[in-house]
């Protein structure tokens, strides 16, 4: 998604190349586990589990038992249902609503019941309004009598967006409309504290963008520590995360603009996903009452996906990747008063005045015992050869993946030279396209210098 995004500072150049990579936020677990999901990491991992290398953590959470598991989960749970009940009563009484609204607000939610989570800015990409696509079925996914559903809903919109508000609004008038103030919960005046309880309260935490829009999503991550659970949509972070193992997911990770088709089919799948996985999934218990299947995607998520996803990891990537190569390339450059700085800036002008009249001159193709000879005559307008590269290339296709392959100089004529690649293949020759791009020492091509020359 990165590439596509920057493609447009390399023209000519395939998007795989494009010189941007990612590292993928992460988020610091300490500040967003619940103090039993603290002890129970604590006593399971250590207390210095989160400065030191993650390797041996799934390891340890996957010694856990399902019933230190599920006593986190309803203890997590019942705790929100408790902030929930104080804080909807809290914004009832200020905002003047009638006292049989009051009564009911210290009373909403169960304990015991399946609890979803869903709090973000509302703006219309991120599609808060999905679940009211149908909002007949979602009631009846709510207010099912032996296994009912209830959501707390969290969020506010930029003061001049009156979409966003709208988005808001309509959430409101549904749960007024249809009284369903025992099964959805909008909790206004969205901040620090309420996320905290929220990622730490909701067994499954629903996220719903348009991709390719969810720069990354770190709301999701914060859940992972508690043993909370995702169904997201297959963009940002989630795109990454994502095997049937540790949650569920929507979409098929193509881009569909603003579609309404699309967003309808994919309301559907959100509906189905709760009818016949999760909420049996939730409410499916041994003899013990614990729901077996439920834990074992609990504990396969916090196992394999806090680590991954925490701060720790992050500000590895950022400091082996990137931070550390970036110093010592710097420290290279500036030696000698910068004199490596200026030899690149010398050849890189002398490459950039001469490179409009570079021509791919002549280029033949010969079958030989499983593969090819290619053969290149370039004329190069008296660039040094060693300042170039030229490439045989050819994209992926059907399963195969992309080939570079470096042709050699075979014989120089004057300005014109003769390059050769004899190659085994099971493409065809006409898969293969010559190229040319700068090649001097040290420099980062396409990042420093985009120019390239492809065969017509």
């Amino acid at each position: 998604v990165s590439r596509h995004l920057f493609q447009n500072l390399f023209p000519r150049w395939p998007k795989e190349e494009v010189p941007v990579g990612h590292v993928t936020n992460g988020v610091h677990m300490p500040s967003w586990d619940a103090e039993i999901a603290d002890k129970i990491w604590t006593e399971a991992c250590g207390k210095d589990r989160w400065k030191g290398g993650l390797e041996n953590l799934e390891e340890k959470i996957n010694k856990l038992s399902d019933e230190t598991l599920w006593q986190l989960r309803n203890q997590c749970r019942n705790n929100l249902v408790a902030y929930t009940r104080k804080r909807l009563e809290e914004q009832v009484s200020v905002a003047g609503q009638p006292q049989e609204i009051v009564d009911i607000a210290k009373h909403v939610f169960n304990a015991d019941t399946l609890t979803l989570g869903f709090a973000r800015r509302f703006v219309p990409y991120k599609r808060p309004n999905l679940l009211l696509h149908d909002k007949e079925r979602f009631i009846r996914i709510l207010t099912n009598r032996e296994h009912p559903v209830q959501l707390v809903i969290a969020g506010k919109a930029p003061p001049s967006d009156e979409s966003g508000k709208a988005l808001i609004r309509e959430w409101v008038e549904f749960i007024q409309q249809y009284n369903l103030y025992n099964h959805v919960v909008f909790l206004s005046d969205y901040d620090m504290l309420l996320t905290e309880h929220l990622v730490q309260g909701a067994d499954v935490w629903v996220n719903t963008p348009r991709r390719p829009w969810e720069a990354c999503g770190t709301s999701g991550m914060k859940v992972l520590v508690n043993g909370g659970i995702n169904l997201s949509e297959l963009d940002g972070w989630w795109a990454e995360a994502y095997t049937p193992e540790v949650g569920w997911a929507l979409g098929d990770e193509q881009e569909h603009g603003e579609d309404p088709e699309w967003d309808a089919a994919e309301a559907e799948s959100l509906y189905n996903i709760l009818e016949t996985q999760i909420v049996p999934e939730f409410y499916g218990r041994n003899n013990s009452g614990i729901p077996e299947r439920w834990i074992q995607r609990m504990r396969k998520s916090m196992a394999t996906l806090t680590p991954q996803f925490s701060a720790n990891r992050t500000v590895r990537e950022y400091t082996e990747n990137y931070y550390l190569p970036a110093a010592a390339n710097y420290l290279k450059r500036a030696a000698g008063k910068g004199a490596v700085g200026k030899e690149i800036a010398d050849e890189q002008h002398e490459v950039e005045n001469k490179w409009n009249e570079i021509k791919i001159a002549d280029v033949k193709s010969t079958s030989v015992e499983n593969g090819y000879s290619f053969t290149a005559s370039i004329f190069l307008n008296g660039i040094d050869k060693d300042k170039i590269l030229v490439e045989l290339y050819a994209a992926a296709k059907d399963g195969m993946n992309t080939e570079h392959i470096k042709m050699n100089e075979q014989q120089s004529n004057g300005n014109e030279q003769l390059f050769f690649a004899k190659i085994t293949t099971k493409r065809t020759a006409t898969d293969y396209t010559v190229r040319v791009i700068p090649n001097y020492e040290s420099i980062s091509v396409p990042l420093e210098n985009n120019l390239i020359l492809w065969q017509h």
